[in-house]
């Protein structure tokens, strides 16, 4: 099956929210499997942006006054369209970032899931909240959420598709508009979920994609919209986080991670070591949440070396656009030096390659062998640093706090992998895990599935949570009315203003008294 056509190439670019877009200077787009080109994309500017942004605040205004309802059911009628789609939308996912057919198309679910569970929640979620009045009965205090305005997503290049459009969904449900800068190597990734987006009933100004350099179009972004929305490493989390503080503008982020996986004595090996495959080397390592190191009790660490080993020596390898193989390559040069300086930094400097350890042209231009080190020293730099892709490092441990204490020994803090005897040892020693989601019994997905928790890290790991209420609310203003019935401050007419002082002190006391308060 080959890549997308170039007549879907240039379907899609006439969505991209750029006037005169086909005049404008461009960059290639390639084929990650190969290298070879397969289409272009317009360069955006920071006046593309702001022009977008002020076309998205006029539009905004009219989609707010769309009753939520009605916005459920264009969001449900997206989701009905992306899972038609889907073989479609997993052709150009594999296309633009080399990933397996079947990490593809856990990220198109993942948008199915994602636009099924807000179209559910977001009516509730947004009804106006009775709450205690400060005098109840005399007091009717009501909470409503009224969207932010302008809602500005920055997405990455390694799940392209759901990162760009389920951060956006609860946004536009909660009746904000959404301008959306796409990573400059996977644009047409972006545009696929836009167009149908727009095809459900969203509004093209509702929904803006403009590429383009993250230092203009998205320095643009953050500068002009009303909250920032943005998945990427801690680095430029922290610069994005400093320009929105400036700005007294909302901001969301989920960063980097160096995620660990902690086995004890007792476990289920021949479960985990199929777990830690499908934990470490999904989307060929390249997730934020995947697992890049594995703490060991020392009593199993021989057998889980041998048979994770072995395991992970037979990941089949390739350039499919099928379920054949197990992992694609990576999605570009920067990525193939980093996973090759870390395994070569860490095999110089004293450790042992378990399995892998090589990149393997003679499959494409981007591909590395899946990788097991272990004896890695505390001076290596895939110790610490977040390698980003299909490298995982095993040390064993002399027992359960000391596994504890070692996933512990980070800045990070985004996700965590739990294996134990019982159910109950795992929940308790993930409970002392410092990361924003740990999963027991396997890698990543059910915490990440759990649409209806909170997502997020702790740590350099991220700002605020995605999933979960919060991945809606976050994206809306609350406001407090109260309205004062009978009686206010001043007291009853006619009262004195010396008999009322002294008999407020008790009332407000008695307040503590009553029921919900």
């Amino acid at each position: 099956m080959p890549a997308p056509s170039a007549a879907t190439f240039a379907r899609l670019a006439d969505l991209i929210a750029i006037p005169d877009a086909a005049d404008r200077p461009t960059r290639p787009v390639v084929e990650a499997f190969t290298g070879r080109e397969i289409a272009t994309v317009p360069i955006g500017t920071a006046d593309d942006a702001k022009a977008a942004i002020a076309r998205a605040r006029v539009a905004q205004t009219a989609w707010a006054r769309v009753p939520v309802a009605e916005r459920a059911e264009i969001i449900l009628r997206y989701r009905e369209l992306v899972y038609e789609r889907r073989a479609q939308l997993m052709d150009m996912a594999q296309a633009e970032t080399g990933k397996s057919r079947t990490s593809a198309q856990e990220e198109v679910l993942d948008i199915s899931m994602t636009a099924r569970h807000y179209a559910r929640v977001a009516p509730k979620l947004l009804e106006p909240r009775r709450a205690t009045g400060m005098l109840p009965g005399l007091t009717k205090t009501t909470v409503l959420h009224h969207p932010k305005g302008v809602i500005g997503v920055i997405a990455p290049w390694n799940y392209p598709m759901t990162l760009a459009v389920s951060d956006a969904i609860p946004a536009l449900l909660a009746g904000n508009a959404v301008v959306l800068k796409p990573d400059s190597q996977t644009p047409y990734c972006a545009l696929a979920v836009a167009e149908l987006l727009y095809e459900a009933g969203v509004p093209r100004d509702v929904f803006a994609v403009v590429p383009g350099p993250g230092s203009v179009v998205g320095t643009a972004i953050v500068e002009n919209t009303d909250y920032l929305m943005f998945t990427g490493s801690s680095q430029t989390g922290r610069l994005l986080a400093e320009q929105a503080g400036r700005r007294l503008i909302g901001f969301s982020a989920e960063l980097g991670g160096k995620n660990p996986m902690i086995v004890t004595a007792g476990a289920n090996l021949r479960k985990v070591t199929d777990a830690a495959v499908r934990a470490c080397y999904s989307n060929s390592g390249q997730l934020c949440i995947s697992i890049e190191r594995i703490y060991v009790e020392k009593s199993i660490a021989p057998e889980f070396l041998r048979m994770f080993g072995d395991r992970v020596r037979a990941i089949t390898l390739g350039p499919s656009y099928d379920f054949d193989t197990e992992m694609g390559c990576l999605v570009n040069e920067t990525q193939v030096k980093t996973v090759s300086g870390h395994v070569d930094d860490a095999v110089a400097k004293g450790a042992t390659l378990v399995a892998g350890g090589k990149a393997r042209p003679d499959l494409g231009p981007l591909f590395y062998e899946p990788t097991v080190l272990t004896d890695v020293p505390e001076d290596a730099d895939c110790y610490r640093d977040e390698t980003f892709g299909p490298v995982v490092s095993v040390y064993p441990v002399d027992d359960v706090d000391d596994a504890i204490r070692r996933a512990n020994d980070t800045e990070y803090g985004l996700n965590a992998s739990v294996w134990a005897a019982s159910k109950a040892q795992g929940e308790a020693i993930a409970a002392k895990v410092r990361a924003g989601t740990v999963n027991v019994d396997e890698g990543y997905a059910p915490a990440w599935g759990s649409m209806d928790a909170p997502m997020g890290g702790m740590g350099i790991s991220g700002v605020g949570r995605r999933h979960g209420a919060e991945g809606l609310l976050k994206y809306t203003e609350s406001q407090t009315v109260a309205v004062t019935r009978i009686l206010n401050l001043d007291g009853p007419r006619g009262l004195p203003r010396r008999v009322w002082a002294k008999m407020l002190p008790p009332l407000v006391k008695a307040m503590g008294w009553l029921p919900g308060r």
